[in-house]
């Protein structure tokens, strides 16, 4: 962990929200991920296009991607965003059994999208497990975690690819 000290407290220990407004603006890019496990079954009725609520893919990619739009409405001292690209790409792992999902946020601004990658991530593996539990209420969601950002004061960030390899 760095020395760097917390930027969302104030002299006195309150929240606060950070002043970005004297920062440089930049293309700034974070990439997230998670996973959602389950039984072997319940990815297969997911892939075959059966569950009883519709498209879980696609409609877990939709809410992803607006998961990530509304980010500042959710967590709070998070700065509204002009985002200019999310993407959520969900795929399936024969190996878990289950869906994994990697979140792209990218904007050109004065301050980082790693919360808008995390949050689509997030409500992408949420929305599975809703469209699902009527088929397999023991679905574990995790990984959730940040993998990649670049742009901005704190420069270039990257998981080491072995540590996000433990789901």
């Amino acid at each position: 962990m760095s020395e760097t000290p917390l930027t969302h407290l104030g002299e006195t220990g309150e929240a606060s929200m950070v002043d970005v407004g004297d920062k440089s603006e930049t293309v700034r890019i974070a990439v997230a991920e998670g996973y959602v496990r389950m039984q072997p079954e319940t990815l297969r009725i997911i892939l075959a296009g059966d569950a009883k609520k519709g498209d879980v893919i696609g409609t877990a990619r939709l809410a992803g991607i607006m998961a990530a739009k509304q980010t500042a409405n959710l967590i709070p001292l998070c700065h509204p965003l002009m985002l200019s690209k999310v993407s959520v790409d969900i795929r399936p792992d024969e190996a878990l059994p289950g869906l994994r999902i990697e979140t792209l946020a990218k904007l050109t601004g004065r301050t980082g999208v790693e919360m808008e990658a995390l949050t689509a991530a997030s409500i992408a593996c949420l929305t599975i497990y809703d469209m699902a539990k009527a088929v397999d209420r023991d679905m574990e969601i995790g990984g959730i975690r940040l993998l990649k950002k670049s742009g901005g004061r704190s420069g270039d960030y990257a998981r080491e690819r072995d540590k996000a390899e433990t789901a």
